[in-house]
């Protein structure tokens, strides 16, 4: 088989891969970034460097990790630059257009707190909450240690729990009785 022959079936494996993975992997970016155009540059951003190194990847059932692993870092990164351009910080959110309404499956009283968090811990209590990945999964695909990892869930809890409201603890009864 000549060269256009093997293009010809990375293309097809590839865009079979982003068929079947893309609105999983749509989820993550979402709950990453927190709105649907970053997470569509996310993904999109994520699965041209797929792409790029589709013919390096020798393990295809740690795709949807590689991918993962470029959103966050992305996510991360494009965080830490409008962090370094935020003049000051408000109590008060923007005004925009459109209410986002993506449901997220845990209501978005809660999710208003997970955006709040510092982007490693955010990207752990995505990874371990929403997508279900176990400690060494999140580790993998963050690049970390299980232990960094179970100290960076414990902390957004913790951050969690302080911020939130009563009303979203699953521990409290709203009986006083």
């Amino acid at each position: 088989m000549g060269p256009h022959g093997r293009h010809a079936d990375k293309d097809a494996d590839f865009s079979a891969y982003m068929a079947a993975r893309q609105p999983a992997l749509y989820r993550t970016a979402y709950l990453l970034a927190g709105d649907h155009a970053s997470a569509e540059d996310l993904l999109q951003n994520a699965f041209a460097k797929l792409y790029l190194s589709w013919d390096k990847i020798r393990d295809h059932g740690a795709l949807d990790g590689y991918v993962r692993r470029v959103m966050v870092n992305e996510n991360n990164s494009l965080w830490r630059r409008a962090w370094k351009r935020r003049e000051h910080s408000t109590d008060t959110m923007p005004e925009t257009g459109a209410v986002d309404t993506y449901d997220d499956g845990m209501g978005g009283a809660l999710w208003s707190y997970v955006q709040t968090l510092p982007p490693k811990q955010r990207s752990v209590i995505v990874l371990r909450y929403y997508e279900q990945l176990s400690e060494a999964e999140i580790a993998d695909v963050l690049g970390i240690s299980v232990g960094t990892v179970k100290s960076q869930a414990s902390r957004a809890l913790a951050g969690l729990r302080a911020r939130a409201p009563r009303s979203l603890n699953p521990h409290e009864s709203g009986d006083a009785s």
